[in-house]
Parts: structure tokens; sequence; C-alpha cells
């Protein structure tokens, strides 16, 4: 399963569409609404996470440019500065996909990129500053 981030302006010409639901019944997506802002006769913008099959957030994402929807990845990448962390674990208990997780019985922080849908979450709560997110600009279809 896939997790991102996206960032989706629509159109006012779309705006009545259902287009959300069309993405859960023809691309068997999930998505956790973040942030919205729909008016009629005015530009929508909405944050969601998409769950689901790498091919079909694809299949998704290109729906969606085919509605005239603007979609950007609000993924990126997240690094830690090792040299900064002092394993502490606080970024462990924010963690919404365990991509950060404390290892027993060493108490070492560990951090997994494939599980990392790069939220963020873990920037403000690191007292180190060890933890970092880089914001990617267009969606990367190959991504």
């Amino acid at each position: 399963m896939n997790t991102r981030i996206y960032v989706l302006k629509f159109p006012k010409e779309v705006i009545d569409q259902p287009i959300i639901s069309n993405l859960v019944k023809k691309y068997d997506l999930e998505f956790n609404i973040l942030k919205a802002t729909i008016l009629l006769q005015q530009e929508g913008v909405m944050v969601l996470e998409f769950l689901g099959h790498k091919a079909n957030v694809k299949k998704g994402i290109a729906y969606l440019n085919e509605m005239g929807v603007t979609v950007k990845s609000m993924a990126g990448n997240i690094h830690r500065d090792d040299e900064k962390c002092y394993q502490c674990g606080a970024c462990t208990g924010i963690c919404p996909t365990g991509a950060l997780s404390l290892h027993r019985p060493d108490m070492a922080v560990l951090f997994d990129e494939a599980k990392c849908t790069a939220c963020g979450l873990c920037v403000p709560v690191c007292p180190a500053r060890a933890m970092e997110v880089s914001l990617n600009g267009n969606v990367d279809l190959a991504a």
C-alpha cells in the first residue's frame, strides 16, 4: 500500500462534480481529508492523504488531471541528521506510519524511509531539530 499527501486545486467549473467519490469507486483509493476549502463558483483546494496501491494512485492522479484538477505532492523527503539526533525517541510517539520506531533493548531510534510519507509531524517535536522535510513541487507519477 502507498500513502502520499497531495494538494488538489479544483477549477470552479468542476466543483459540482463527484470527483473524490469517483476516486473511491473507480480507483479503489482511500483518503483522509486533511484540509478543504470548497465554495461554489470559486476555485477549491483540498489537502488529501491517499492510501492505495501505487498503480491505483497513479490512475487516480491521471483522472484528476483529466478533470482539470491540479495535483501537487506534499510529500517529499524526510531526512534525519544523525549528527544532531541524540536518540530521545520523541518522534516515535507522533509518527503515524511507524517509520520512526524504538528498537529494544538498546532504545535506538530507527528510521524506515520506505514507511515514511513525509507528513512532517516529526519535525516540530524533535528537540534536537534533527528531522528535516524537503517538499517536492509537482507530483511525480513515477514515484
